[in-house]
């Protein structure tokens, strides 16, 4: 057959010349995929806060736009929304940290006859676990926490002595989005460059789209976020749980990780008023957190976010989960925006239709002699 360059080949049966075609490929791409992993683990210290600038460049490039639009300097209007936002993360965490240390000893008191409720509800109730039994899971407790001491110990070695990584993130995540906001058409535009002409309008459209995505999903995350917090936070403040504010923080947080995020900071808030208040509040604050969750999941989320960023559960879930595993809370921060850009991405370069002529295009026809 054409296919075919000796006899060898000729004697192989086509299925498994296919197979093996398909194999040595994946093969490589294995290999480069692993290659890329390793690199992006050995200066994940750069391309961590890179990844958050991005999204902090996307929720914060609207608010630029529009001083832009009312003729403040470029790098004015970007000092100004960087200053702004920083100002505003400040001051909630200055808040939160004030009522959390505030609260601590009024729950402290009340964790303690928590326990001791617990304790008497082991005996009374339905499980009737007698004195000697509670007191030998007590020494098992204490046991386990004096055994694993020295790993608590080296964590928290390890925590202080990556200190001086989070602050350089920190700092390299505020230059970056300064830049990125300021400067991010220009340095798109660089990048494009480098691409062969015939595939620069191409990917400049799927790069242009995805940032819209992007763009999109964090701030329609935002929104989503701040609705869950307050109908959390509200329900928090009538049964007077403490902590209402720090929590609905919490519950803000976690929503930018989908599905699970918010599915923990809402039982955080469950706990808290199962140990302030009882089991009554706690099944309570559990319903409000599935009701917003539910109302989450069916309404806001497919009202606000659209179809431009859809993505399937199942790729969300997975993503979160890979990202977990590849770099921790933060891997679970960008893995799904990072889905939703390739995604759309992916979809615009694979489409058949030709970009758009850009307005500023200059069209050199030639004649023919």
């Amino acid at each position: 057959p054409p296919s075919t360059t000796s006899r060898d080949d000729a004697e192989v049966p086509h299925a498994l010349r296919i197979a093996a075609a398909w194999s040595w490929r994946l093969i490589v791409i294995g290999l480069v995929a692993w290659a890329l992993l390793r690199i992006v683990g050995t200066i994940r210290i750069v391309i961590i806060p890179l990844a958050i600038a991005l999204l902090l460049s996307a929720l914060l490039a609207p608010a630029v736009g529009w001083l832009l639009r009312v003729r403040f300097p470029r790098s004015l209007a970007t000092g100004v929304v960087l200053v702004g936002g920083l100002a505003a993360v400040v001051g909630t965490l200055t808040l939160v940290v004030n009522e959390f240390i505030k609260g601590v000893p009024e729950l402290s008191e009340k964790s303690s006859q928590g326990v001791r409720q617990i304790q008497e509800w082991l005996k009374t109730g339905p499980l009737h676990v007698s004195d000697s039994q509670l007191d030998r899971y007590i020494e098992e407790g204490q046991k386990w926490v004096s055994e694993n001491t020295g790993r608590f110990t080296d964590a928290a070695t390890t925590i202080s002595g990556t200190v001086a990584e989070v602050v350089t993130g920190l700092l390299l995540v505020l230059f970056a989005t300064f830049f990125f906001l300021r400067d991010g058409s220009r340095i798109w535009r660089f990048l494009v460059r480098l691409l062969p002409v015939a595939a620069r309008w191409r990917v400049d459209d799927a790069g242009r789209a995805a940032w819209g995505t992007l763009v999109a999903y964090v701030r329609a995350t935002v929104l989503v976020a701040f609705i869950d917090a307050v109908g959390i936070g509200i329900f928090l403040v009538v049964f007077d749980i403490p902590f209402a504010f720090p929590l609905a923080a919490l519950v803000f947080l976690g929503a930018f990780i989908p599905i699970v995020g918010a599915a923990l900071s809402g039982g955080v808030a469950v706990l808290v008023a199962l140990v302030d208040s009882g089991p009554v509040t706690a099944l309570i604050i559990l319903g409000v957190v599935i009701g917003v969750q539910q109302v989450e999941g069916h309404v806001l989320q497919p009202l606000i976010m659209g179809r431009a960023v859809a993505i399937h559960p199942l790729a969300v879930i997975i993503g979160i989960a890979a990202g977990v595993v590849l770099a921790g809370i933060t891997g679970a921060l960008v893995a799904v925006p990072l889905i939703a850009v390739l995604n759309t991405a992916i979809r615009r370069l694979a489409a058949r239709t030709v970009p758009a002529t850009p307005p500023d295009a200059v069209v050199v026809a030639s004649q023919t002699p």
